[in-house]
């Protein structure tokens, strides 16, 4: 618990966890995932950490299929099936989380089409489509640069405890896997 604090701490410091403000309640987001669960984040996932991946342009969600396979490979893999490796397998909800509004909800249906199509089916039940107003979102948020994504990790209750954004690197993986150990 230390070792998180003072790494939340030391990127509050280096002015990395700008996007969000640490510490608050994510705001709630409904939607649907590719295999047509019905999802509300974060009243659904409490209990266990959570990794949510948003984006809203065309350009942000390539950056966040970016993240895609290294984010299943690390924490989705072997959770289902650790046998002898059951304590070092990882227990966290993963989301990611293309937001259409305006006139692109209209496009909304060809994407979760497209995606059914293109995307591991592994992925389908990770993949949540909304379909709504962003402003808000992005207010709370911070979400200031449209053309790239934004990661949040929530703890058990649903508070962001980190936040990053732009695409995959191993760097911010390492990050967010040290939260998620925890």
């Amino acid at each position: 618990m230390i070792k998180k604090i003072v790494f939340i701490g030391l990127l509050s410091f280096l002015g990395l966890d700008l996007i969000a403000q640490t510490g608050q309640s994510f705001p709630s987001i409904e939607g649907e995932t590719i295999d047509k669960q019905a999802l509300s984040i974060p009243e659904d996932t409490k209990g266990k950490y959570t990794l949510v991946g948003m984006a809203f342009s065309k350009k942000s969600d390539d950056e966040l299929e970016s993240w895609f396979n290294p984010v299943y490979t690390r924490f989705l893999q072997d959770a289902g099936n650790a046998g002898l490796f059951a304590d070092f397998a990882y227990d966290v909800n993963v989301y990611f989380v293309p937001m259409f509004s305006g006139l692109k909800k209209a496009a909304a249906g060809t994407a979760k089409r497209k995606a059914l199509k293109k995307v591991d089916e592994r992925l389908h039940p990770h993949i949540m489509f909304y379909v709504g107003e962003i402003n808000s979102y992005r207010d709370a948020l911070k979400l200031e640069e449209r053309d790239q994504p934004y990661f949040f990790v929530l703890d058990k209750e649903g508070k962001i405890v980190y936040a990053t954004s732009g695409a995959y690197s191993e760097k911010k993986m390492e990050e967010v896997e040290t939260i998620i150990s925890e």
